[in-house]
């Protein structure tokens, strides 16, 4: 009979860091988290105010911040960011690809540009950084880190395009790690609603979905995921069991589904 012997990977170490999204929300808390490490991080958003402001509230950070103003919804932007972070940081040991925003509406109205918008921030730009990091870093350990959303799974009402997008990016991530010499590389994050500004910038007065949590324990998870090599971070138990029993109860998902559709109607 053969015994096999499993070995446990090594934690993964980082010394360098981009993190996009860095503003508000999960990337701030993020690099809250991280301000208390000698780390070496680029910060990165498209409002340079509300960056600014998060780098310098962190007064007692023992890592080395550098902020960067940026949109990342142009290949010639996601090059840049790149050029950035290696005269800054000189190599690139972890990419968090955490920018995005969402979108609550009823879907009357064909606008391409609207949709392009979205696709751009959302899908092609973590895809074009998680491709670019392959190319630069080869055999070299790094890890890629993109925050999608329980919303990959399961479908809401307002949310159509929000979750088109990040149901593309759950379908890239388990193709693109079965062409990765080590599918650890790439890991994704599927949060629940969060307590933060993204779903003002969703729209006026949306519903929220339930349940809801902190910023601050999605940051804590995705950090031990990253050093634990996991390929996805579930940041809700509760969704996790979701996930279960939904292989054996198909029909949970309407029963999910339900209070978000009426609170739809009634928007």
């Amino acid at each position: 009979m053969w015994l096999l012997k499993f070995r446990r990977k090594p934690k993964f170490t980082y010394q360098t860091i981009v993190l996009t999204g860095a503003a508000s929300g999960i990337g701030r808390a993020l690099l809250v988290q991280w301000s208390s490490r000698p780390l070496r991080i680029l910060a990165v958003d498209i409002e340079a105010e509300p960056l600014a402001a998060a780098v310098q509230s962190l007064t007692a950070a023992r890592a080395e911040i550098t902020p960067l103003a940026i949109d990342l919804s142009t290949p010639e932007n996601v090059d840049r960011l790149f050029d950035e972070a290696l005269k800054t940081l000189g190599s690139i040991d972890l990419f968090v690809a955490n920018a995005g925003f969402a979108y609550y509406e009823q879907l009357d109205t064909a606008d391409w540009s609207r949709l392009e918008r979205i696709f751009r921030v959302n899908v092609f730009s973590p895809i074009y950084a998680a491709v670019k990091m392959k190319s630069l870093n080869g055999s070299r350990p790094y890890k890629v880190v993109i925050t999608a959303s329980a919303m990959a799974y399961l479908a809401l009402p307002g949310y159509a395009v929000y979750g088109g997008t990040k149901a593309a990016l759950h379908r890239f991530a388990e193709g693109y790690r079965l062409e990765l010499d080590d599918p650890d590389r790439l890991v994704l994050v599927y949060p629940i609603a969060t307590r933060t500004h993204f779903f003002a910038a969703a729209g006026p007065s949306i519903p929220i979905p339930w349940p809801v949590q902190a910023a601050d324990v999605v940051a804590k998870a995705i950090i031990s995921g990253i050093e634990q090599n996991r390929r996805a971070v579930y940041p809700s138990r509760l969704f996790k069991t979701y996930l279960f029993l939904q292989r054996f109860f198909p029909a949970l998902g309407a029963v999910v589904q339900w209070p978000d559709r009426w609170k739809f109607k009634r928007w």
